[in-house]
């Protein structure tokens, strides 16, 4: 039974992305991670690229362990400061191994370039894409609701884009919110800039306050000061942490469903529990996981 069959007249888009492992163990708890959440019948996981291809190894081992759970996967890939020629190699290896979707990113700043940017970004990246493979891939960008936090304004990152759109991606994942009034002025602009590839919400469980504050300032992900209160009166009961991120994200999901979001794509830090709690209150189970 696929995500769609369990929702009524919505065709409903299910993902979940991981973090290749750095080591066996690391490789041994995703295995149980991927069996849980395979429960929810998702369209693919997904696996992220280190910074400058820091992790390149690590993404195509970790694809192929997907690909052997019997699972679709889909690689991310980030054009870093790699030369044209790493990127179509890279393609061919994945096209080889039965790989038919990327996440195409601009990536992050490689350690010890400083000050130095590279030079392409992901628009360039989705052209190499599409100039070397066709249409073989199905070509997922990122969006940014709460605007990137390199962006000089909402205006130029939406033209951003709209200029990745337009070199060839199918459809986007968010950067994660937890306002869903975000997601809705940004597909209101996204709609009146002409803009039609879906855009499917991320959605980010809270594990601790301090680790959600950091990361989202290095992203531009806001955290509400209401979220954070809530959180600072869980002190250090990951419990009470789990239950609140729970409780509030299932329904954020179920409200951004409800508005239209045509599906869910969860950065589950190589976690299963909130994840799988958020699709269970959703009603996105293919069978009773509580044994």
């Amino acid at each position: 039974m696929t995500t769609a069959d369990r929702t009524s007249g919505h065709a409903l888009r299910l993902s979940f992305e991981f973090f290749p492992p750095k080591s066996e163990p690391g490789m041994d708890s995703l295995t149980r991670v991927v069996k849980r959440l395979k429960e929810t019948g998702p369209d693919f996981f997904s696996c992220t690229y280190g910074a400058g291809g820091s992790t390149r190894d690590g993404t195509r081992e970790t694809i192929g362990l997907l690909q052997n759970l019997g699972v679709h996967a889909a690689p991310h890939l980030s054009i870093g400061a790699d030369a044209q020629s790493v990127i179509f190699e890279l393609l061919d290896t994945y096209r080889a191994m039965g790989v038919d979707r990327i996440v195409a990113l601009r990536g992050d700043v490689p350690s010890g370039m400083g000050a130095a940017r590279i030079s392409h970004n992901a628009e360039s990246l989705v052209r190499w894409i599409r100039e070397h493979s066709g249409d073989h891939f199905h070509i997922e960008v990122a969006a940014y609701p709460e605007v990137h936090p390199d962006a000089t304004s909402a205006e130029s990152d939406l033209e951003y884009f709209k200029a990745k759109v337009d070199a060839g991606a199918d459809s986007a994942i968010t950067q994660y919110f937890y306002n869903p009034h975000a997601y809705y002025d940004f597909m209101e602009r996204v709609a009146a800039a002409g803009i039609t590839a879906p855009i499917y919400p991320g959605i980010m469980p809270i594990t601790s306050l301090e680790g959600i504050i950091r990361f989202s300032a290095k992203c531009g992900a806001d955290v509400p000061r209401w979220i954070q209160q809530r959180l600072k009166s869980c002190g250090d009961d990951e419990s009470a942490v789990r239950e609140f991120t729970t409780d509030y994200l299932s329904r954020m999901c179920e409200e951004l469903i409800a508005a239209g979001a045509p599906g869910l794509h969860f950065y589950t830090l190589n976690r299963w529990g909130v994840s799988l709690a958020i699709c269970r209150n959703l009603g996105l189970l293919t069978r009773d996981s509580s044994d």
